[in-house]
């Protein structure tokens, strides 16, 4: 998934994108509201970690402004201002969660994964196609009930591949959403990671999950 980060503090930034990246999140930084509301208009995001007192336009505008513009990507709020009257100002612009600093790590990860479940409705669990198995809570992916070993880059690309199962989506659509707005999309790296993942999921099974349609990009189907 594909997230942006609107602080100006780059210390928290540097720590809030390494963590994400970690847990295969493909992550973009703005640093002020301005370049912030840009990116959140122009761009896919799956959710929003949006800082108050931004400058150039603060946080609340922003979040108002997104929302008037009809943009529903979920947007939690990471703020120092933890008034009772603070949270009910930023959730009344339209933020699904708010989140006071200093905050664990882990806190910020269970918000998130509690806000995307309820952007979706019919969220579940575990995604599956055939006999290829993905655990969105554990991370862990078999098939045939075995198990298989994947990095965070390669998870995240594999994550895309099974939601969209059936669709064929491009190298644009796939560099969008597994990696950050800084990715060279001339380079081959897609098409390396689609190796990688052909050797880990396909190679040992006779039926073959994923196919390149060529030209125009790549599919995983039963």
């Amino acid at each position: 998934m594909r997230i942006l980060v609107i602080e100006d503090e780059k210390k928290i930034t540097d720590f809030i994108k390494r963590g994400l990246k970690e847990e295969g999140y493909a992550v973009d930084v703005a640093y002020d509201g301005e370049q912030g509301f840009f990116l959140a208009k122009t761009n896919a995001y799956d959710l929003i970690l949006l800082d108050l007192m931004l400058p150039k336009v603060d946080g609340l505008s922003v979040c108002k402004k997104l929302r008037a513009e009809g943009v529903s990507t979920p947007i939690i709020m990471v703020t120092a201002k933890d008034t009772v009257k603070d949270k009910v100002v930023g959730l009344d612009s339209g933020a699904d969660d708010y989140l006071t600093k200093p905050f664990a790590f882990e806190e910020l990860l269970a918000r998130m994964r509690a806000v995307l479940r309820k952007k979706d409705a019919k969220s579940v669990n575990k995604l599956q196609v055939d006999d290829l198995v993905l655990d969105l809570l554990t991370h862990k992916v078999t098939r045939a009930g075995k198990e298989i070993a994947l990095t965070s880059k390669e998870y995240s690309l594999l994550e895309y591949l099974m939601r969209n199962s059936g669709s064929v989506v491009t190298r644009t659509m796939i560099s969008e959403h597994v990696w950050d707005i800084d990715f060279d999309t001339f380079t081959n790296v897609i098409d390396v990671y689609i190796k990688y993942l052909r050797d880990k999921i396909d190679s040992d099974s006779k039926k073959k999950l994923i196919q390149t349609i060529r030209g125009r990009g790549y599919t995983l189907k039963g």
